[in-house]
């Protein structure tokens, strides 16, 4: 469950990221024919929006995996001094980096 989670949400960050890219190009392109150091600033800024954008979708999807585990493998009993609910929970949360990883390398891969 946790794999598929993190490939869609890394699906999700892809398209997101292109579209942004894509937006971002043409506007450094159309600010460069009257100064370099304005598109400079401009495709700092959408570098900057695209990257907080997507550790931000990330995390909320990872935080959502963790209460939803958390609260399906415990009950709503968990305890922190417990080591192996603990373990638990990160091994599936690995899944989780392991299908975003997954989908982002093929993505690569594939172009």
């Amino acid at each position: 469950f946790a794999f598929l989670i993190g490939g869609f949400t890394s699906i999700a960050c892809g398209y997101i990221s292109m579209k942004i890219a894509v937006f971002s190009n043409y506007r450094v392109a159309f600010t460069a024919r009257n100064s370099l150091a304005e598109a400079f600033k401009t495709a700092f800024c959408a570098g900057t929006s695209m990257g907080f954008s997507l550790v931000s979708i990330a995390l909320l999807v990872l935080t959502a995996l963790l209460v939803i585990f958390k609260e399906i493998r415990t009950d709503g009993d968990f305890d922190t001094a417990d080591d192996r609910q603990i373990k638990d929970l990160m091994e599936y949360i690995s899944g989780y980096g392991l299908g975003g990883s997954t989908v982002a390398l093929f993505g690569r891969v594939g172009g």
